[in-house]
Formats: structure tokens, sequence, C-alpha cells
């Protein structure tokens, strides 16, 4: 329909990225609504051995801190943001459950240089749902979708206490490599970590 001379164009929004389910998997961009999620995930002390030494974050924590964090680089129409993994209502092992998430985001975005071309990815799983290679499928699946949707996207990274040997096992599933280890800034606290990446193929 055309507009009169003088009026304002309205533009429709950019369609979301959308990440396709598997045989086992599905997937949903998480928002503000999802707090008892992330909440309920950060009660069990293994699951956050390696993010804070164990300490469990209360909703409070959820709220006032995790919440602002993901609305800052969170966008539907880039797929960048916290997707919430969960098993197919068919799948027979443990069907219709919350797994946990993977996160993508700009390498770097807390710090003031966020990289464009370089995505991190991040993911927490219930312990439950431990070894059964649930982490590296939907890390995969994100990345590939959120990929897909951004051509300029030129890199994967990851970090990880150097002891984390589940998570680092997963980044090398991915392909991921060895780059180095040094600290990491946040503004949550820096922290020692090994970073790992994979140039794509473009």
């Amino acid at each position: 329909m055309s507009a009169d001379k003088g009026s304002l164009t309205t533009q429709q929004p950019e369609a979301a990225v959308t990440v396709p389910p598997s045989a086992r998997l599905c997937y949903r961009l998480m928002d503000n609504s999802d707090a008892q999620l992330l909440f309920e995930l950060d009660q069990d002390e293994a699951v956050m051995r390696y993010i804070n030494g164990g300490i469990r974050n209360s909703m409070q924590d959820i709220l006032q801190r995790m919440l602002p964090r993901m609305n800052s680089y969170r966008d539907p129409a880039t797929g960048f943001g916290i997707w919430q993994v969960s098993t197919r209502a068919d799948y027979a092992v443990m069907p219709d459950c919350y797994l946990g998430w993977v996160v993508i985001r700009p390498m770097d975005f807390f710090v003031g240089t966020p990289k464009t071309d370089d995505v991190e990815l991040g993911w927490r799983f219930r312990q439950s749902s431990w070894g059964y290679g649930f982490a590296t499928e939907a890390a995969q699946a994100v990345a590939d979708a959120v990929t897909a949707a951004n051509p300029a996207i030129l890199y994967w990274s990851a970090i990880a206490m150097p002891d984390n040997k589940a998570s680092i096992k997963v980044m090398e599933k991915l392909g991921l490599s060895y780059v180095k280890q040094g600290l990491h800034k946040d503004p949550l606290g820096d922290v020692e970590v090994v970073y790992y990446r994979k140039k794509l193929a473009r």
C-alpha cells in the first residue's frame, strides 16, 4: 500500500533467527520470562563449579544481573542471546525435558570492543544431562544457525577455566583449537581462562 506524500513509511521488523530442531533437541531464544528456568539451573553446585566456584545464584542475581546482561546483547534478528535447549516430546530417553542453554554473542562484548566477526559460544546444562553429547550438538546447531544469518562472522570462540576438561572437550569436538591462556576481563570479575577458536570456511 502506498503512503501519502509526507507520511512515514513503516518498516517491517527483520525476521528472527530460528534454530531447527534435531531428532533429539529443540531450541528457543530465552527472554525475561525465563527467569525461573535460569534460576533452577544455577542451583546445582556442580553446574556452577567452573562458573563461580560452585556458588548457587539467587533469584536476585538472575533478575538484577543475568537478565540485564542477556538483554544487552539479545537480538532475535541476528540470533544473539541465550538459547534454551530442551529434548523433544518424542525423544524416548528423557522426553520434553529442559536441559540447559547455549549462549552466543560477539566476542569481548562486555569490555567495550565487541567483535562482530567473532562470536563467543558458551553453555550450561543440568548435571543429569551430562554425558549424552547434548552440549556439543546444541552449540553446533546454534552456532550454525547464527552464522548462516550473519555472513560477517568469520570465527567461533570459546573460553573455559583451565581445569574445566568437560567444556574443553566440547570445544575440541566443535573444531575449536587452543589459542592461549590468559586473563579474561569481565565486569563481573576477571578470571584466568584458556581461549579456543575456529576460523570458518567462508
